[in-house]
């Protein structure tokens, strides 16, 4: 599988696109909010740009995609009021692989400029977004050209499938059941793809240029724990359901894997002093429901439903990698059975997206 030209979160906007199934991503962002403001307080104490470039790293589609940058130019607009300062020019990058549904973005483009005009006051010929298709494991940008980069909910997939995943067959990704080589395997390829980007990073930031990363990820030290692996087993019991029923193809079952994982916070901070070119500033552990709507306002029936938020949710993430490997036709049945499966779990126990959360600086 080439993760580069499958990769991507279901476009558009249908009932089964990311657009629509996002909420939990955006609730992130939201606990996240504190963090990315002392990040922007901390990178004005050292330079006042008179045009501010900011990356938002992994952007998808649909209304997170500006509601990360909006949360961010508002931390700027206090600040610069506070400070008694104009708002400086702001170029926008939104990066994702190329099979990232940027049409859509674009299309988005005008709504942003409005709202962001209607809450910090900055004109639309101030504030120039230019999308950079491509993977942030490689360099994207020019030398020292970046003051701000965001990520949320990206870091934790991989640039590709982790070598030597033998012996994981009717597994998808890490589980308890897998061997300890699969866990090594998964590891070492976050190892290298997050010193990877931090490289080329380091080579893009200014000096005392700031990153706010947030992963997918978990609390303690076994990567095949259940807070951060039980989500995929379950889709793999519906997929080896299918097996059993002659449905998909055994053989094709046993080569998918995921290409994911989610580090603790020990791995994160480990990284980060391994490769030596920035301080950290915050290292921080937050929690979200499984279930986008818990506790929240439903706009539709449906969405009363905790197991169905969460199947579309996980379809929105997973159809484009289920669908180049095994096929379009199995999508409606394999989420039909997981919906039915994820609604007996989490009617048993209380079901949790873990993250990680670091805020960075650019060494001098």
């Amino acid at each position: 599988m080439e993760v580069v030209q499958v990769l991507c979160m279901t476009g558009g906007n249908g009932d089964s696109s990311y657009a629509n199934n996002s909420l939990v991503q955006k609730k992130v962002i939201s606990l996240a909010k504190p963090i990315m403001e002392e990040a922007i307080t901390n990178l004005y104490d050292n330079n006042f740009p008179a045009s501010l470039r900011i990356a938002d790293l992994g952007c998808s589609s649909g209304p997170n995609t500006f509601f990360a940058v909006l949360e961010i130019v508002n931390a700027v607009a206090k600040l610069c009021k506070k400070m008694g300062r104009p708002l400086p020019e702001l170029q926008v990058f939104l990066n994702d692989l190329p099979g990232n549904d940027f049409n859509t973005i674009f299309k988005s483009v005008s709504k942003f400029q409005k709202d962001l005009q209607k809450r910090t006051g900055t004109s639309a010929e101030s504030c120039f977004v230019t999308g950079v298709p491509g993977s942030f494991y490689g360099r994207r940008f020019p030398s020292k050209s970046l003051h701000f980069v965001h990520s949320s909910y990206s870091l934790q997939w991989l640039s590709q499938v982790p070598q030597g995943l033998e012996g994981n067959e009717r597994n998808i990704y890490m589980a308890s059941s897998s061997p300890p080589s699969v866990l090594k395997a998964y590891f070492e390829q976050f190892q290298s793809d997050f010193s990877m980007f931090l490289r080329c990073r380091s080579e893009e930031l200014v000096e005392g240029g700031s990153m706010v990363l947030t992963f997918l990820g978990r609390r303690n030290d076994d990567p095949s724990s259940k807070e951060c692996c039980y989500i995929w087993e379950l889709l793999a019991v519906a997929l080896n359901d299918m097996v059993s029923e002659g449905l998909i193809d055994e053989e094709k079952m046993g080569s998918f894997n995921i290409p994911q994982y989610t580090p603790s916070p020990a791995e994160v901070k480990c990284e980060v002093e391994k490769e030596g070119s920035f301080t950290i500033n915050r290292l921080e552990v937050s929690k979200v429901n499984w279930n986008a709507y818990h506790g929240e306002f439903c706009p539709s029936d449906d969405r009363k439903d905790g197991a169905y938020n969460v199947a579309m949710l996980m379809r929105a993430v997973a159809e484009p990698l289920l669908a180049s490997h095994f096929g379009d036709g199995i999508i409606e049945e394999v989420f039909s059975r997981y919906q039915k499966i994820v609604a007996d779990r989490m009617s048993r126990e209380k079901t949790e997206f873990v993250n990680v959360t670091v805020s960075l600086t650019k060494r001098g």
